[in-house]
């Protein structure tokens, strides 16, 4: 169903890395995953006008963390969010099977899951699992996974 999980989410200079760390911890607690911000990765990097730039991520590899993560912010999405993700889905899907998914940085760390557009955000990356590959067979599981109501 769902090979892994990848979230990330980019620490500008002017931001608290606790806080962007905050807003992918609540991912990870929400997933069940028990590890929580001990699986968190930092690297150091320069953005593209050479300001310092710390990027936080983190891959979910069990299942049941991966389910609890696509449980966990099917539950929370707002009608309005699972009707856009319906129309959006086909541009969402790429042909290796990965699903990808913007949340607003700034509700996560108040404890909110909401789609964005921006690029401050933490993104999701979901592998979805078909052998062998098949968008459509992957596009009913990321229907079943964030699609239903």
């Amino acid at each position: 169903m769902i090979h892994y999980v990848t979230l990330h989410a980019i620490a500008h200079a002017t931001e608290d890395i606790s806080r962007v760390r905050a807003a992918l911890d609540f991912f990870l607690l929400g997933a069940g995953v028990r590890e929580d911000s001990k699986l968190i990765e930092e690297i150091q990097a320069e953005g593209h006008h050479g300001n310092p730039i710390t990027i936080l991520s983190v891959q979910l590899k069990k299942k049941v963390d991966c389910l609890g993560f696509a449980h966990f912010v099917r539950e929370r999405f707002s009608e309005k969010d699972v009707e856009r993700l319906r129309e959006e889905m086909p541009e969402r899907l790429d042909d290796d099977q990965v699903f990808y998914l913007r949340f607003d940085k700034q509700a996560a760390y108040l404890q909110q899951v909401k789609l964005t557009d921006s690029s401050d955000a933490v993104i999701a990356k979901v592998k979805i699992e078909i052998y062998p590959k098949n968008r459509e067979k992957a596009g009913a599981i990321v229907e079943e996974l964030f699609g239903k109501t």
